[in-house]
């Protein structure tokens, strides 16, 4: 029997471009053992980290303004040398009920060629980083078994 990728834990930076917009985002269960979250981007996946922490609590940037999702557990999701505001026109704070890890999604950050995603989720799952082209995408998964 084959077994299925396994979970590993980031941050994984990988080579930076020297620029990059971020045109689209996407949440969506991949209906088998595990929530999603997708960043797609017009041109390579540039440097990013996916940080864990113990508390769905972030803080806003620039603001610092501390905000708390959904859920139990967080991940933050960076990504460098980014910006945001003039392509991505869909919503900023996402929640899906249907999810089993993922409860929130929500953009803390895009500010000075930074972008930032926070994940509130429902426990401390296993989560795995990874991209994919065509188009560019940046894959986090979260083990829901």
């Amino acid at each position: 029997m084959a077994s299925g990728p396994r979970f590993s834990q980031p941050p994984v930076s990988p080579p930076t471009p020297p620029s990059i917009t971020l045109p689209g985002f996407a949440c969506a269960n991949s209906g088998g053992d595990y929530d999603r979250f997708v960043l797609q981007f017009d041109s390579p996946v540039p440097a990013y980290t996916a940080t864990r922490q113990t508390s769905p609590t972030f803080k806003m940037s620039p603001s610092n303004q501390p905000i708390t999702l959904s859920g139990t557990y967080g991940v933050l999701v960076t990504v460098h040398v980014a910006a945001e505001a003039s392509t991505y026109s869909g919503p900023t704070d996402i929640s899906h009920g249907e999810f089993r890890v993922i409860k929130e999604a929500r953009l803390t950050q895009d500010f000075e060629g930074t972008v930032s995603w926070a994940l509130g989720l429902d426990h401390g799952a296993c989560m795995r980083t990874f991209t994919l082209t065509a188009p560019s995408r940046l894959i986090v998964d979260f083990s829901a078994t």
